[in-house]
């Protein structure tokens, strides 16, 4: 019989109980990447059928303290703080109400949120007014399909404006909750912990935006509806006809709605402008506390995405869309407000892992957040980025 050689004792430096995660790459002295075992890879346990511990970054946090190691409590204490729903345990919607001191900021962004969903509707719904303007420029002189067509549009471009104008409110939306959860004197690992209500409502708006931003790409009517509004409406001008829907949108709103529709990803555009505008109004605000939130917030999910033990737990996909949407989302505004971006080696976001997770998906559901990654980053293309994850995302 083999000789057993006992292990070390138990390490008898005090430890604070904090959650177990953090950024998973830094510069030089920051804790290595949160990486399973090779048994967590392959979904089995550890003793008695608990997930092995891992120690780093479970063993160290932004702030260099040291606590637990890996655990699989600690990840649902994650968990509910990015997906408030009972999909995953009883116990995470009644954990992600707001304290006494969210209720302000909670209330207010939940006035936002509650109108996403019918905003995700009505553009899922919207079928444009192709056929009718075809045939109004086909037939240039005949009176009857000008109006026809006009009359398509116009309530259309009413749809439009009230995307837009959505877009205002949940930028003002985001600014509240950045303002909330990048604060003095607590860091942000504190408060993800302190304001988890908070916290769930900044990743909702980030799955918002980049389900909005999918559906508006694959729908070319948007566009082509509002340039023939646009057109129409100046012809009448000069003609001095009376227009129906002017006033509804006048011409310094139309500009401003042509741009935003320009966008091949309007909603996620607004929010990095307004991300950047945040950090560059606070300037008594460390940057750290900005891109130190949502590289923290892009472990999180990359880490549930890509460990069976945690993934099996998952029993609704939707999470799992929701955990990619999160991630991507956080990653382009992490890229639009750090000075060198999520994709140089000093980025404390784990920009390999995460491509690898995005890959490890079925390549329909995941086409259009790599995209987000390829288009709308701001540094992707910079000499600092490895030749290997501009591979990765061609």
């Amino acid at each position: 019989m083999p000789k057993v050689t006992p292990g070390p004792g138990p390490d008898p430096r005090p430890r604070r109980r904090v959650l177990g995660w953090g950024p998973a790459r830094g510069g030089p002295g920051a804790p290595r990447a949160l990486t399973p075992g090779p048994a967590m890879r392959r979904g089995r346990g550890g003793v008695g059928g608990r997930p092995p511990f891992v120690r780093a970054p479970a063993a160290r946090l932004l702030e260099g303290e040291e606590t637990e190691p890996w655990s699989l409590s600690n990840l649902f204490k994650v968990t509910k703080l990015i997906r408030g729903t009972r999909t995953e345990s009883p116990a995470l919607a009644e954990d992600a109400q707001p304290t006494e001191s969210e209720k302000e900021i909670y209330n207010q962004v939940n006035v936002v949120l509650k109108d996403a969903e019918g905003i995700l509707e009505d553009l899922q719904s919207y079928r444009g007014a192709g056929h009718e303007i075809r045939e109004a420029i086909q037939h240039p002189a005949d009176e009857k399909l000008q109006e026809k067509a006009w009359g398509a549009v116009v309530p259309l471009v009413g749809k439009l404006k009230k995307f837009y104008e959505f877009s205002q409110r949940l930028e003002a939306a985001l600014r509240g909750l950045l303002g909330a959860l990048t604060s003095t004197p607590y860091s942000p690992t504190q408060h993800l912990e302190r304001e988890q209500a908070l916290a769930k409502q900044f990743a909702e708006i980030l799955h918002f935006t980049l389900r909005f931003d999918e559906l508006k790409m694959t729908n070319p009517a948007i566009q082509n509806d509002f340039s023939y509004y646009r057109r129409t409406l100046s012809r009448m001008r000069i003609n001095n006809v009376p227009a129906e829907g002017e006033n509804e949108v006048n011409n310094e709103l139309a500009n401003r709605m042509s741009l935003f529709y320009a966008e091949a990803t309007p909603m996620l555009k607004t929010l990095s402008d307004a991300t950047t505008k945040f950090v560059s109004e606070n300037k008594n605000l460390p940057i750290e506390n900005t891109t130190d939130c949502l590289s923290t917030m892009a472990s999180v999910c990359r880490v549930m995405l890509e460990t069976p033990e945690y993934r099996s737990r998952f029993t609704n996909e939707e999470t799992v869309s929701f955990c990619l949407r999160v991630m991507v989302g956080v990653i382009i505004l992490y890229d639009h407000v750090h000075p060198v971006g999520a994709f140089a080696k000093t980025s404390k976001i784990d920009m390999k892992g995460c491509i690898k997770v995005l890959k490890d998906q079925p390549p329909n559901s995941v086409e259009g957040l790599l995209n987000a990654l390829r288009y709308t980053t701001k540094h992707l293309n910079d000499e600092t980025t490895s030749k290997q994850i501009k591979s990765m995302l061609q």
